[in-house]
């Protein structure tokens, strides 16, 4: 039998009618609609005595679906408007253009305050309420957790206050605040790639967004955790005083340097201060251990820093080939210090607790994948409405993951953006119209077409914000 039979008679015509790809991309948009999200930007982006043909809250939508389905460019959008019979009029990219060109500082804000109403309806339609952040096998209940991290945008190009970074390469440096409960992008700032990694006024600046993002009723037990980027004086005064809030607590996690200070605690700490570690998964982990070392630093080292700060160390046995400082080298460990001024728990648990925050990068992953990775525009405000695009695009999968992705669709629940691409967003459909209605149908052979339709039945069932 010859191995190309399955190509006999096979040909490639340009003639289709009634089809349409990328057919999974219509959920997300929709639960934009039902949520209010859609309506929350179109009135942010109103102008008084201007009215658009493209209504500038929709094409802000839009350009996050196009982001969400795997679009890299402005000019992607051809691929909803290639969906017209379904969606309508969806703008060109000129269009797109403009209205990226009219998200302003003032637009911004009021984008902010769009995402938070409409976020706070999610919330509230949420099955079993708002997921609880786990670490080493266990929940921390209705805490909120809420990570910060900075990372490098590369660009091959010269745009506009992109700069050589810290990593001898050349771009941007975008900070950003993630919800680890449900993954949504809640806050980032765009800053020159020769931005400080520690500068505490962005680090103070994107938290106080991301805890404006979150509704009221859920502000009332938070956690900060951050890398040692976010161990300034500043910072860790700022969240402090956020406990000064009524009914508010916010607890950190923030990494500390292994300074001299710490060096000679660790030297004249007992070996019974030292217990086991935990893995990820809550059992004990071979080579690694935990020890308090608050109590064994010099009294000076500690005043300038606010009351009740914890510094705790981790010591692991490094794996072959690793680089050590001259003190690891010296007894053979690899150090790694944190404070928090969390004042109960299990000590293996707050350190478990601490390194859950590596989640992040996960996150910084996938909205690269989803529009950070590649900015379209040479002028750098044109690049932060972008960046806003690309937080609402991160939300609405994670919405979609959330809220549709339950049921006979939970085999979606788990996908990242490439494989939701793959099984989800990129599927072909037939366009069928029959009594003034519209049917979309999916492939009954597609592997995924069962859990396909739950979502929108999911979707079309949420009822809209009041």
């Amino acid at each position: 039998m010859k191995r190309t039979s399955w190509s006999s008679g096979l040909s490639v015509t340009a003639d289709g009618v009634g089809v349409i790809s990328h057919a999974g991309a219509i959920a997300p948009r929709l639960l934009a609609d039902r949520v209010g999200l859609t309506a929350e930007l179109s009135e942010a982006m109103a102008r008084r005595r201007f009215i658009p043909i493209h209504d500038r809250g929709r094409v802000l939508i839009d350009v996050a679906v196009m982001l969400a389905d795997g679009g890299e460019a402005i000019s992607d959008i051809g691929v909803l408007r290639h969906q017209s019979e379904v969606l309508g009029p969806v703008a060109s990219a000129p269009t797109v253009w403009r209205t990226l060109d009219e998200v302003t500082v003032g637009k911004r804000k009021k984008i902010q305050v769009a995402r938070a109403r409409a976020r706070r309806h999610v919330w509230s339609q949420l099955p079993g309420g708002v997921p609880a952040s786990t670490c080493a096998g266990r929940d921390l209940g209705a805490t909120i957790v809420l990570d910060v991290d900075a990372t490098i945008v590369v660009t091959h190009s010269e745009k506009e206050l992109a700069a050589p970074t810290y990593k001898r390469s050349f771009g941007y440096h975008p900070i950003g605040v993630w919800c680890d409960n449900t993954t949504e992008f809640l806050a980032a700032s765009l800053r020159p790639g020769n931005a400080g990694s520690n500068t505490a006024a962005d680090h103070i600046d994107v938290l106080g967004q991301a805890i404006a993002q979150i509704p009221a009723s859920h502000r009332r037990d938070l956690l900060i955790r951050s890398d040692g980027a976010g161990a300034s004086h500043d910072l860790i005064d700022w969240m402090t005083e956020q406990n000064r809030v009524r009914g508010r607590r916010v607890e950190y996690s923030v990494g500390f340097a292994i300074n001299a200070g710490v060096r000679r605690a660790i030297a004249i700490a007992p070996e019974a201060a030292w217990g086991p570690a935990l893995n990820p998964s809550g059992d004990i982990r071979d080579g690694a251990e935990v020890a308090e070392l608050t109590g064994f630093l010099a009294a000076g080292l500690l005043a300038k820093w606010p009351d009740g700060m914890r510094v705790i160390v981790r010591r692991e046995r490094p794996h072959p080939g690793a680089q050590l400082s001259m003190f690891e080298e010296a007894d053979g460990w690899r150090y790694q210090a944190f404070v928090t001024n969390t004042a109960t728990g299990q000590l293996q648990f707050l350190e478990a607790r601490h390194r859950a925050h590596a989640r992040v990068e996960d996150r910084i992953r996938h909205a690269k994948d989803t529009g950070l990775g590649r900015l379209p525009s040479r002028e750098f405000a044109l690049n932060q409405a972008w960046l806003v695009a690309v937080m609402i695009a991160a939300d609405l999968v994670a919405w979609t993951r959330m809220l549709a992705c339950t049921g006979e669709a939970a085999i979606l629940a788990l996908c990242e953006p490439k494989a939701l691409r793959y099984r989800f967003l990129h599927v072909a459909a037939r366009l069928v119209r029959s009594g003034r209605r519209r049917r979309v149908k999916i492939p009954e052979t597609w592997p995924w077409a069962t859990a396909i339709v739950a979502v929108f039945n999911t979707i079309a069932a949420i009822p809209k914000p009041a």
